[in-house]
């Protein structure tokens, strides 16, 4: 099996990004996986097309896709990506669409195919906080979601795609307070638990992954 692992570079008023740095530590070889990993841009569309080229090149088994979400306490993989930028802030080159959809042939919402419930209960398993999300939010980490998965409803249908967001690290809580952080050996092997289960699970488990808001 062969997984390509992709995490976004720092935006925003931070010159870290969790995912990023957590990626590069993430073994090579997983329960027999390959792991090719690719840092992505946190640019709209470069950062799609950035995967999609990659994609093409080595024709994966699997794209898990890793980016930060500041102000969550666990490690949440995504449920669905919907067709829509709305962008709260510029990304890494001053682009703030607004109300746009993402492509205009898509679907209004693509749906993750990887085990998420199984990389939820893996990661729980070794101790590690991890819940179901139902909302990407609406930035690039959405954006580029949402066009993985478009291409391999396009193109790539023996593959599986999905995206995870994991907590800010300690230090870029410094000035943020209240703020919660997990540090980053514990999200490596948060992100090494979730391609375990994927490894081991053809289709997801049934147990409880959903919230009442």
């Amino acid at each position: 099996m062969k997984i390509l692992l992709t995490a976004f570079d720092p935006f925003g008023e931070d010159i870290i990004n969790p995912a990023l740095e957590a990626v590069k530590l993430v073994a090579d070889t997983i329960e027999g996986a390959e792991i090719i990993k690719l840092e992505v841009p946190t640019v709209f569309y470069k950062s799609i097309e950035r995967v999609h080229d990659k994609m093409k090149e080595i024709n994966p088994d699997v794209v898990l896709c890793i980016g930060q979400a500041g102000g969550r306490f666990a490690l949440t993989p995504e449920r669905v990506a919907i067709n829509e930028d709305d962008a709260r802030i510029q990304d890494n080159e001053g682009n703030q669409p607004i109300d746009k959809p993402i492509y205009e042939d898509g679907e209004n919402a693509y749906f993750t195919n990887l085990p998420i419930k199984a990389m939820v209960e893996e990661m729980k398993s070794i101790g590690l906080p991890a819940l179901v999300s139902n909302t990407a939010g609406t930035f690039v980490c959405n954006h580029l979601m949402y066009g993985v998965l478009y291409h391999i409803s396009k193109e790539f249908p023996n593959t599986k795609g999905g995206f995870m967001h994991v907590p800010f690290i300690p230090e870029q809580v410094v000035n943020r307070p209240n703020s919660p952080a997990m540090n980053i050996q514990d999200i490596k092997r948060g992100i090494e638990a979730s391609i375990k289960a994927i490894v081991e699970n053809d289709s997801d488990i049934n147990v409880i992954g959903g919230s009442e808001h």
